[in-house]
């Protein structure tokens, strides 16, 4: 008997189900929600009635845009089960989740065009060292043997993807597998368990050689497997599972499931493969470095419910947690649990108690956010995860179309942004703008779409202003002369200033070279601060930058002079004077490093030019095969619905960042376009 894995591991398990976008992660879990009897019938995904279908943008879009939880009982033991999207606008729901799983789930198909996404998620599950299962969809549907799916998916792992079962086929359906670590065959049933048969005498070489292949595999981590390969020793069935066990554990192997979650086959042995295989709580608690001896809970996510308030989806790594107790975040702040509920997607049934490798909902704990770690211990415990959402590639400006719903709207981003961390809001002072941002054009489509339809604010919203700047070409020397009387003192202020243009990227610098007090000291912090003044808003509409003013001559008045005065008349020789000094249009040119599979490198390069951007090089990325670092500079004028264009030619698994590079002049028809759309004419 094999000793490596040490035995089944029982208790509360976490398990996340990932997977490229229409892979059928949620027909794959409600497959086994209706094979566990937590729900009466499985439903297709088509119908909108989905545990994972709850919110009207998942129906509106047929697509999950949220992490759905779903807590279910198998063969006596407790496994609560995470559907999260496929989208990568949407992958970001993902990471608080899958720190605290104790396993995912990857569900992927014959489908060549979505192994970069599947790249994607793989090296996600490498960086939080998550063990894995493949589950093999659609195998009904699948044209190549499933050998050759597998080496077409290889690229996408680090780990060796291992074949555990094959499948059965009748005048070239697939009617069932063989699994090859039991050598036995099961025979299909729609939305039933499959039937024990006996391996057919047409699969018997086929079932061998792959079984071998399997045995050798594990032979890579198991010196006394390798020998008894070698020596032609049939090992035990309880070693192989043993093996299996520790090396999925370790994350030495991936193995390989097959089944078609849509017909409810294959899910009884994946079910009964997470129930002996999976490490429990306490491998993850060792992961996460979290502390024993004390009640630890790792939140995974925030909902705002219509009628319960807040609720904070929480794994409990260990210790016990009662209702009404009270916790400890790291910042030292306290959070008092009021209620402890079951999860089955929208649906909750209040608990008295949690226990360690629980996954609960604990109530109204305001202060708390998403990725955040409660603790017992008195002043908290360091956090154990950090969440570090990737830079945002779409944004846009949003006000509500009523002026009573921005307190409203404000607050309504506010419970979205606790919902999804990943959403980024700030306002614009150049242009008074509300701007969020995201993980592209859908992400806030689904966002804009809840705050009409949830919260039922009426949205107005479009591209982010360009923070153009403008310039000057020439030298110019300019008087500006207030004077006004009236009864009593009146106001007056002379001056005379030099305006010239600086290098780009200088900013503004002020002199003076009075002599003689023809302008009083008193008076020359006046003059910067009028000059300073009238360069928020140049000739052309925009923030005045690189450009000198030195402040040479003047006079004053001993009673009509005031600061007020100087200040006046400091704008209008900037005014008068830099109509002579040339203004030009300055728009702002980014760096872009855009990520891309290898394979549409071509189709990126060939984009930027039409956007006026300039290749600056493109190389292999590092450690990662089948994929591109493509390097140019662009003007961020053009990079607002890049990212659309960017997912469009890549199956949707591009990404990119861009950091302010130069100021760049612009003309023509493109600048006058700039000035007439910030209400100013060349």
């Amino acid at each position: 008997m094999g000793t490596r894995a040490g035995g089944r591991r029982t208790g509360p398990k976490c398990i996340a189900i990932v997977g490229p976008f229409a892979s059928g992660k949620t027909t794959l879990l409600e497959a086994i929600l209706a094979r566990t009897g937590a729900i009466p019938r499985q439903s297709p995904v088509s119908s909108g009635n989905t545990v994972s279908d709850h919110s009207p943008e998942a129906r509106a879009h047929a697509m999950s845009v949220e992490a759905t939880f779903a807590t279910t009982d198998f063969m006596d033991e407790q496994i609560t089960f995470v559907d999260c999207p496929g989208s990568i606008e949407f992958a970001f729901e993902a990471e608080p989740v899958l720190a605290a799983c104790d396993l995912a789930v990857v569900v992927a198909e014959a489908d060549e065009k979505k192994i970069p996404a599947l790249q994607l998620i793989m090296r996600k599950l490498d960086d939080l060292a998550i063990p894995r299962i493949l589950f093999l969809n659609k195998v009904d549907k699948a044209v190549a043997g499933v050998r050759e799916t597998l080496k077409m998916l290889q690229p996408a792992s680090t780990a060796p993807l291992l074949l555990r079962q094959i499948p059965v086929r009748k005048d070239g359906i697939v009617i069932g597998s063989i699994d090859l670590a039991l050598e036995r065959a099961y025979i299909y049933r729609e939305y039933a368990e499959s039937q024990l048969a006996e391996i057919p005498n047409d699969d018997k070489a086929r079932e061998l050689e792959a079984r071998f292949s399997m045995l050798e595999t594990l032979a890579d981590h198991d010196d006394h497997l390798m020998e008894q390969l070698l020596e032609e020793i049939e090992p035990p069935k309880d070693a192989i599972f043993d093996d299996l066990s520790a090396d999925l554990r370790a994350g030495a192997v991936t193995p390989v499931l097959i089944g078609t979650a849509e017909k409810g086959n294959g899910v009884l042995r994946l079910l009964k493969a997470i129930r002996h295989d999976a490490p429990d709580v306490e491998a993850t608690r060792k992961r996460l470095g979290a502390p024993d001896g004390q009640t630890v809970v790792q939140v995974m996510k925030t909902i705002h419910t219509a009628h319960g308030g807040k609720l904070s989806v929480s794994r409990v790594l260990s210790g016990q947690l009662a209702d009404a107790a009270e916790l400890f975040l790291s910042n030292g702040d306290t959070a008092k649990v009021s209620g402890i509920y079951r999860m089955l997607g929208k649906d909750q049934s209040k608990l008295t108690s949690a226990k360690a490798g629980d996954t609960v909902a604990l109530g109204k704990l305001d202060n708390v956010k998403t990725g955040q770690t409660l603790s017992s211990a008195k002043g908290g415990i360091r956090p154990l995860v950090t969440l570090e959402p990737p830079q945002p590639v779409f944004a846009f400006a949003l006000r509500p179309k009523e002026r009573k719903d921005e307190v409203k709207m404000s607050a309504a981003i506010q419970r979205l942004a606790e919902e999804d961390p990943s959403l980024s809001l700030r306002h614009n002072q150049d242009s008074a703008e509300t701007v969020l941002s995201g993980h592209g054009e859908m992400h806030l489509r689904v966002v804009r779409e809840r705050l009409e339809g949830k919260n039922q604010i009426p949205i107005e919203g479009h591209a982010p202003a360009v923070p153009y700047r403008e310039t000057i070409r020439k030298s110019a020397q300019q008087r500006g002369r207030h004077k006004k009387q009236s009864g009593g003192h009146g106001q007056f202020g002379d001056v005379v200033i030099e305006i010239k243009p600086l290098p780009r990227g200088s900013g503004f610098q002020f002199s003076d070279t009075i002599t003689g007090g023809v302008v009083p000291k008193t008076y020359i912090q006046s003059v910067e601060t009028g000059i300073r003044d009238y360069l928020k808003t140049g000739p052309l509409g925009f923030p005045v930058v690189d450009v000198a003013v030195n402040l040479s001559d003047g006079s004053y008045h001993a009673v009509d002079s005031s600061d007020m005065a100087f200040q006046m008349a400091a704008k209008l020789a900037m005014k008068e004077g830099m109509a002579a000094c040339s203004p030009v249009l300055l728009e702002p040119v980014m760096k872009v490093e855009i990520v891309t599979p290898s394979d549409a490198t071509s189709k990126i390069i060939a984009l930027i030019p039409q956007r006026r951007g300039q290749i600056l090089g493109y190389d292999a990325r590092p450690d990662w095969p089948g994929w591109d670092v493509v390097e140019a500079t662009m003007p961020q004028a053009e990079i607002g619905d890049l990212i659309i264009e960017l997912r469009s030619a890549t199956a949707g698994v591009a990404s990119y960042k861009a950091t302010f590079d130069h100021m760049a002049e612009l003309t023509g028809r493109l600048a006058d376009e700039a000035m007439n759309a910030n209400g100013k004419a060349a």
